[in-house]
């Protein structure tokens, strides 16, 4: 059963079937194969998406969509253009800056991709920057929209190897920190060699006045974030509270949201959703055929067997996720091997919010590698250039985030330390 399901699934992604489609078959072949009933197939996807902290994807995504045509992601990229725009490379970190605090609330990176890159990807070319390079690094910074919280990945994680959703949001924030400043002093080395953005401080506004005007925006992920740690609300009640603070900000006080604009928002809001829901629903049925077959005990012991050390399995991990990562949509490998991989993670001692960050920054590396890499069609749409030229741009940014996920895999307490803290202290 199980090589019939993974031959299918193979032969629908070499034939560009869509990644759910062609996990949804797997599993309707590997009933059939069984001679199991048909039935089974409506109430897993059922139980697949009848989890109460799935609630939260949709709201992220409305709220990701309402900052962008609410006027908060302009004044967000001021704000971050007021704080690094003076140095050298300035626009460029700006772009890294700015997508981290935009993915403090949207929990996408697609949608960071967009709301962000509409206006710093001219910003850039405008001042002198290749149009791929400054493409690739877009792509590569709203990569941190599924590694800084709120995240959906991390909601996919939690649901299903069954961790708290809380406490991987509170560990995210070391593994974004690292990432962004690794990314920055890349940026900021790679200006200097090739002498670019010597001017990126002209005409940026003061960090006071930039604070000014994006303080509606800047409080955002303080409300979202801060009821969430201080119990005011669940991680998934704060996404509809994120909807909301978008809403009343973007109509009544920057009044940039019409009826025209909020019905264009709940449109793309509704389409990302049911592709993501509609990836969950295969995945959760192809997930609970492979755990009937006891795949993932066969697997777990295997790793135990053949990596002696919690080093080498965690090096193996990162090397097979690296792979997974660019044929696999983010959300249906999370749903498929949180279950398989945590427990073993466990059996090596690896604390299971440590591996989920380990697993949501290695598979969002698969948004910015080729063939799937979802960032990059997002950012080929926005700069209106192919995917074949910002690949040769891509490889460093690539190389500088594989280099930041050897960190955070090695040194446990950068994702801990706030996580014990708060829960633990």
């Amino acid at each position: 059963m199980t090589g019939a399901m993974l031959i299918t699934m193979m032969l629908g992604f070499v034939l560009s079937v869509s990644v759910a489609v062609s996990i949804g078959l797997a599993a309707i072949v590997g009933m059939q194969v069984n001679h199991a009933p048909m039935l089974i197939s409506v109430k897993e996807m059922f139980n697949a998406l009848n989890k109460f902290p799935l609630a939260a994807i949709p709201f992220f995504i409305l709220a990701g969509n309402l900052m962008e045509t609410g006027g908060i992601s302009r004044r967000l990229v001021d704000f971050a253009k007021s704080i690094v725009g003076g140095i050298q490379g300035g626009l460029p970190m700006t772009c890294v800056l700015t997508c981290m605090i935009f993915a403090a609330v949207s929990g996408s990176s697609v949608a960071t991709t967009f709301a962000i890159g509409a206006i710093l990807i001219p910003a850039l070319i405008k001042a002198g920057y290749p149009t791929t390079w400054a493409a690739a690094l877009q792509a590569t910074s709203a990569e941190l929209g599924v590694i800084v919280p709120p995240s959906i990945p991390m909601i996919l994680y939690g649901v299903a190897a069954e961790v708290s959703i809380g406490e991987l949001f509170i560990a995210g924030f070391g593994p974004g920190i690292v990432i962004a400043g690794g990314l920055m002093l890349f940026i900021w080395l790679y200006c200097k060699v090739k002498g670019w953005g010597k001017h990126d401080g002209d005409g940026r506004m003061g960090v006071l006045a930039a604070t000014r005007k994006a303080v509606w925006a800047l409080l955002m992920p303080v409300v979202v974030l801060g009821g969430i740690y201080g119990g005011v609300f669940t991680p998934t009640e704060a996404a509809a509270v994120a909807v909301l603070y978008a809403l009343v900000i973007g109509v009544g006080i920057h009044r940039e949201i019409g009826l025209k604009d909020l019905a264009e928002a709940l449109r793309k809001s509704v389409i990302s959703s049911t592709v993501i829901m509609f990836i969950i629903a295969n995945a959760g049925l192809f997930a609970f055929l492979i755990t009937r077959a006891g795949i993932p005990e066969a697997i777990g012991l295997w790793l135990a067997e053949t990596l002696k050390s919690p080093h080498w399995f965690l090096l193996g991990v990162n090397a097979a996720l690296f792979v997974i990562g660019m044929f696999i949509e983010t959300s249906a490998a999370i749903i498929v091997l949180g279950p398989i991989l945590a427990p073993v993670a466990a059996h090596f001692g690896v604390d299971p919010v440590h591996f989920g960050l380990i697993m949501v920054v290695n598979l969002a590396l698969g948004m910015i590698t080729p063939p799937f890499g979802v960032n990059l069609f997002a950012v080929c749409t926005v700069a209106r250039v192919s995917l074949d030229r910002i690949i040769r741009h891509l490889v460093p940014f690539v190389l500088v985030v594989l280099g930041c996920l050897m960190v955070i895999t090695y040194v446990p307490w950068i994702s801990l330390a706030l996580r014990d803290l708060v829960y633990r202290g």
